[in-house]
């Protein structure tokens, strides 16, 4: 009787344990993300969304003030991603902080690679995708500095030392 009984508590044991170590944390919880609209595809009532990721998504609504930034295409792409350098500019405007957004109206792929306009014609230039928080906070300190009142373009490309060009245009307001 003592032997069933010790035999039943080790497979008790070793269920319990198992349970404990193997199961009990893989257990699959629900996440949902819904993707946040950084650039667009048209303008208007016809204007399509674009998620950082470069995903296309036509269902999602939005922002009627401050409009985003808009992408260099006619029409999306039938695969419903983007790839190449519009992916890139997808991946720069997702980057841009959230004080700076209201302030970016279109992209483009120029001679230096991404270039980001303002909404007073300030041309950021990024070059590639990468280094983006560095890059960003470079150019959020360039417009911020009060000694700069004017100019044409930020070069970003070497984001601790950023060049600046220009007087063309004025800095846009704070917000």
């Amino acid at each position: 009787m003592s032997r069933r009984l010790l035999t039943v508590a080790v497979v008790l044991a070793a269920l319990g344990a198992a349970y404990y170590f193997l199961i009990r944390d893989t257990s699959v919880a629900p996440d949902l993300t819904t993707p946040q609209a950084v650039a667009t595809i048209g303008s208007g009532e016809d204007a399509i969304a674009v998620a950082a990721s470069g995903a296309i998504v036509p269902w999602l609504p939005l922002p009627d003030e401050p409009g985003l930034p808009v992408l260099p295409l006619s029409e999306p792409s039938q695969s419903g991603r983007l790839a190449g350098p519009m992916l890139q500019q997808a991946r720069v405007l997702g980057a841009a902080p959230a004080a700076l957004r209201p302030y970016l109206a279109s992209s483009y792929y120029g001679e230096s690679g991404v270039d980001v306009e303002t909404t007073s014609g300030i041309e950021l230039r990024f070059g590639d995708a990468s280094q983006l928080s560095k890059k960003w906070r470079s150019a959020t300190a360039v417009l911020a500095d009060p000694s700069i009142t004017a100019l044409d373009y930020v070069d970003l490309h070497a984001p601790g030392r950023p060049a600046i060009g220009g007087s063309g245009h004025t800095l846009p307001p704070p917000p």
